[in-house]
């Protein structure tokens, strides 16, 4: 068996479903998930009407590297949406189609870390899953950047040692994050590209969330958008990784795609012909379209603004609560109370925190579920980062984003 798989923790919803277990919920009270960052609004038609008209394709093995008007479709998005001249790209060396950014942000590890040098792969904390259990599996020491309230739930680079920057191989950045929505500035972004040619480093840069942003004239920055103004016209040691998942609301059409360097991406393509995920044909017709199309982007993001709306204007006079600069989640600051407090003597639940008494209680008596934000961090440096918080997906309807407010609002009213 592979050594890092005794060190990878469950995923988030297994102690999630353990955390739950045995607890019977109101039955009077529908029960409202805001756990798990899947969308639920429509697939625009236009995707599904692709898929169907292109079904024929199922009959013939799609290639690795995808169709070429898909990866040119993807190129010109690139340039558009990052204000990069499209002549940067070339979409047969710096564009490669994958089956979603999750296989691809783990994959990438696997390909690109040399297990034989005691490497380190460093990541923020609370963080994806993903990129944790993709560094141990590939053989390497993960290192934890605590992203917390005091830096805007960004990562500070300067802490991280020298010798750390010296077995660096690969840094998993996340920005718009999760959980936080925190956005990277560019400043962050040139500082990391700068330590990533003097340590010599690949950054993946995790950009699911960049088009679910909250200010229509203040686009997040991507890491080719910075690189590119830094001179860094090759894109050289920078990864971007992007989804059709948030954007289109397309979670099932497992559509994304890897830019950038194409020295890297010439040694990826290699490993992913044989780890063999292909991206089916009538997956890459609809693909095209969608990277295409703006309009139902700009009326995703509006239905995401009128949920933020409602849910922290009911919520803002019982609880310290934000509105993100992007994404679709809110990393609640959980209200500490005497009821809450009794999971320090409890001792029922292995790594039980404020979070996970918030999550558990919350469902017990409301039947809303949300995710303990020490499900998504690791103790480190002596702090969990997440062991106060809960991440809440703004993923339901509006109307059940607004009842699940006020159940939670008379949850926090409760308690106090």
């Amino acid at each position: 068996m592979n050594p890092g798989l005794k060190y990878c923790h469950p995923y988030p919803f297994e102690k999630l479903a353990q955390l739950k277990h045995g607890i019977i919920a109101p039955q009077d009270k529908q029960h409202i998930a805001l756990s798990i960052g899947e969308p639920a609004h429509a697939t625009p038609k236009f995707i599904q009407d692709a898929l169907f008209e292109h079904i024929k394709g199922l009959g013939t093995y799609p290639t690795t590297k995808g169709i070429l008007g898909l990866r040119i479709a993807i190129a010109d998005w690139l340039s558009f949406r990052f204000k990069i001249p499209r002549e940067a790209f070339d979409p047969e060396t710096q564009v490669l189609p994958v089956s979603g950014t999750r296989e691809a942000l783990f994959s990438v590890a696997q390909c690109v870390i040399d297990a034989s040098s005691k490497p380190v792969v460093i990541m923020p904390n609370p963080f994806y899953q993903i990129y944790e259990g993709a560094a141990l599996l590939a053989g390497a020491e993960p290192y934890f950047l605590n992203t917390l309230e005091a830096s805007g739930y960004l990562p500070d680079f300067d802490t991280v040692p020298e010798d750390v920057w010296q077995r660096c191989q690969l840094i998993y950045i996340c920005s718009p994050g999760n959980p936080s929505g925190a956005v990277m500035p560019q400043a962050s972004q040139e500082k990391l590209i700068r330590l990533a040619e003097k340590y010599d480093f690949v950054i993946a840069s995790d950009e699911c969330y960049s088009e679910l942003y909250d200010d229509e004239n203040n686009p997040p920055v991507g890491l080719l958008q910075t690189a590119y103004t830094m001179g860094n016209t090759a894109f050289k040691r920078c990864l971007v990784f992007h989804s059709l998942s948030k954007r289109s609301n397309a979670p099932g059409l497992r559509s994304g795609f890897v830019a950038g360097d194409a020295d890297i991406l010439r040694s990826y393509f290699q490993y992913r012909t044989y780890q063999g995920c292909a991206m089916p044909l009538p997956t890459q017709q609809a693909s095209i379209l969608a990277w295409l199309d703006e309009a139902h982007v700009i009326e995703n993001r509006q239905l995401y603004r009128a949920k933020f709306a409602a849910f922290i204007d009911i919520l803002s006079d019982v609880c310290d609560i934000h509105k993100p600069a992007a994404s679709f989640y809110v990393w609640l600051k959980v209200p500490i109370s005497d009821d809450l407090q009794g999971w320090r003597k409890c001792g029922k639940l292995p790594g039980a925190t404020a979070a996970t008494e918030f999550a558990r209680q919350l469902f017990a008596k409301e039947n809303v579920t949300v995710l303990p934000g020490s499900y998504l961090s690791r103790e480190f440096a002596g702090i969990n980062p997440g062991q106060n918080h809960v991440r809440i997906a703004l993923v339901a309807p509006l109307s059940e984003c607004i009842e699940a407010a006020h159940r939670i609002k008379n949850f926090i009213t409760t308690l106090n």
